[in-house]
C-alpha cells in the first residue's frame, strides 16, 4: 500500500476548496427571489415609457397606448414595476398612487392602490418642524414665518 503525501499549498488549496464547497449552499440560499411584500409610491405611466422617459416626466408616458399596460414609475429609486390586476389602476395613468402588494422580481401583484397627496391642502396649518438649511443652520416652521405668510418648498433630489 502506497501513501500519498501533501504539501503545505496543496494542503490550504484543498482546505481552501472543501471551505468554498460548505459555503457556497448558504449563499446561494439567501439569494432567493421569494416574493416581497410592501409598498411602493410613485406615479402611474405607460408600459410603452421607459425609466428615463418617466424620470425626465415626458407627456408620451401618461398616454394610453394600444396594447402597452398601466406601470408604476417609482422616481426615488427609478425603477419601473410591472402591475398585475390591471383593473385596479385602469384609466389612472398620471395619478401618484401608493401600491400595496407583492413583489416578484419586477411585478407587483396588486393588493390595493391608493391615491397619494402631496404636500398640504389649501388653508392646512402647517406641522412644526426643525431641520438644517443649506448653510447649516437650524430652521423652524416659526423661525421662517413671516407676517404676509411663507412659502416653503422642500426638494429631495438634485438631478437637474
Amino acid at each position: 500500500m502506497s501513501s500519498v503525501r501533501f504539501g503545505s499549498t496543496t494542503k490550504r488549496f484543498l482546505l481552501f476548496l472543501a471551505a468554498l464547497f460548505a459555503v457556497t449552499p448558504l449563499a446561494l440560499l439567501g439569494q432567493s427571489n421569494s416574493p416581497t411584500s410592501g409598498s411602493w409610491s410613485g406615479i402611474l405611466v405607460s408600459s410603452g415609457c421607459n425609466a428615463d422617459e418617466a424620470f425626465n416626466e415626458s407627456p408620451e408616458c401618461v398616454k394610453s397606448v394600444p396594447g402597452a399596460k398601466v406601470a408604476l414609475y417609482d422616481d426615488t429609486s427609478r425603477m419601473q414595476y410591472s402591475l398585475e390586476q390591471q383593473a385596479s389602476v385602469a384609466g389612472r395613468l398620471g395619478d401618484a398612487v401608493t401600491v400595496r402588494g407583492t413583489l416578484d422580481d419586477d411585478t407587483i401583484q396588486i393588493a390595493s392602490v391608493e391615491s397619494m397627496s402631496i404636500g398640504l391642502a389649501v388653508g392646512q396649518k402647517a406641522p412644526a418642524f426643525s431641520m438644517r438649511d443649506q448653510f447649516g443652520r437650524i430652521q423652524t416652521l416659526d423661525s421662517l414665518k413671516r407676517a404676509n405668510g411663507t412659502v416653503l418648498l422642500f426638494f429631495r433630489s438634485a438631478d437637474w
